[in-house]
């Protein structure tokens, strides 16, 4: 059985360790950088959106991972099959980014090497705005299709992005949370998943303009702070849209911390949250291309990844390394909500990845 927190309270008891291990509906545990017993250079904070929008999706982060700022942008466009990342790292930058202690209010911004991303929450509404003249101007689009797909990138390569979103939560406001400790003491992981908010507004990147449309187009937030043990492989999939004309989405993962308490794996229908149980993702570590299935130890989740796109990077410096692969593709399946009733999905688009790290 699962541990549901309901109650709001703090994150951190005083020694720095998770007072309350489990997953809930909403953020109800305070999170407090003070409270936090380790160096930091060792506290990982972050925010990342990605928001689908059918044939094409922008994905941006801002992060503050204690000796490492990191900050990039991802135009992806599903369609031509090419990926258009770029990326500025900042060196020790140690909770200086400011990054908010909560999900529901506040600004996450970065300003320097003529880029601008800021990220604002306020009432359940989220601005994302970004100006970067120089993006992707040494890394122009690469293929990220299947071989047999070669993928073209428009020649010059397009140089430039600027984006003006809004984010909207479904009505409730229901979310995952999970609340995620480590063998090690004082280590932790605390982490929202938004799934399902209506996007619109639109972006551009060199000369092409993307309509992001509200009622076609969805965004997903991973909001993240915590501090994690060196070495660490996850899996997480999600997806956002709508299943029968309702609103539709779902949140999976596994494989790092001490999950006894509670697992990551929740469904979205209609602004609710229903909760599945533990599962694991089966596919060919030597062909990210071939399918992905997820399946639930309760059998009320049972998903099926066809990929189309993967967006893949890879540093390894020794100590430090970050190889991933987070596979776009289009959800078949069916899911059972905790009142009883199975909701099939045929064509879904989201992702799954494989993250490995020594960080």
């Amino acid at each position: 059985m699962e541990h549901e927190i309901v109650a709001p309270g703090s994150l951190l008891d005083a020694r720095g360790n998770l007072r309350e291990p489990g997953f809930a509906r909403s953020l109800l545990l305070a999170y407090d950088r003070s409270a936090v017993k380790a160096p930091a250079w060792r506290v990982k904070e972050w925010d990342y959106y990605c928001v689908l929008c059918g044939d094409y999706a922008l994905a941006c982060t801002i992060a503050d991972n204690g000796y490492m700022g990191f900050v990039s942008a991802s135009v992806l466009d599903f369609a031509a099959g090419t990926n258009a990342t770029d990326e500025i790292m900042t060196a020790f930058p140690m909770g200086r980014t400011g990054l908010p202690s909560s999900s529901a209010s506040g600004v996450t911004a970065f300003q320097a090497n003529g880029a601008s991303l800021r990220f604002e929450s306020s009432g359940g509404t989220r601005k994302l705005a970004i100006s970067w003249p120089s993006f992707c101007a040494e890394k122009p689009p690469r293929p990220a299709g299947p071989p047999s797909r070669p993928g073209a990138s428009p020649s010059p390569a397009p140089v430039g992005l600027e984006a003006e979103l809004v984010l909207t939560e479904q009505p409730g406001g229901q979310s995952m949370v999970i609340a995620t400790p480590f063998a090690k003491a004082r280590h932790f992981y605390y982490n929202q998943k938004i799934n399902c908010q209506g996007a619109e507004g639109s972006f551009r990147f060199g000369g092409r303009e993307y309509p992001v449309k509200r009622g076609s187009a969805f965004g997903c937030l991973d909001w993240g702070r915590g501090v994690w043990t060196w070495s660490n492989t996850w899996y997480w999939g999600s997806a956002s849209g709508l299943a029968g004309g309702k609103s539709f989405g779902f949140n999976i993962g596994h494989g790092f911390g001490d999950t006894r308490a509670a697992s990551e794996n929740m469904v979205f229908y209609e602004g609710k949250a229903h909760k599945v149980g533990r599962l694991g993702v089966e596919l060919d570590h030597s062909d990210f291309f071939k399918p992905w299935r997820a399946v639930s130890e309760d059998g009320r989740f049972d998903m099926v990844l066809a990929p189309d796109f993967d967006r893949a990077s890879a540093t390894d410096l020794g100590l430090i390394a970050s190889i991933q692969h987070q596979v776009f593709g289009l959800w078949s399946g069916r899911a059972v909500l905790e009142d009883g009733r199975e909701i099939r999905v045929e064509g879904l688009r989201g992702w799954c990845e494989k993250v490995v790290n020594r960080w």
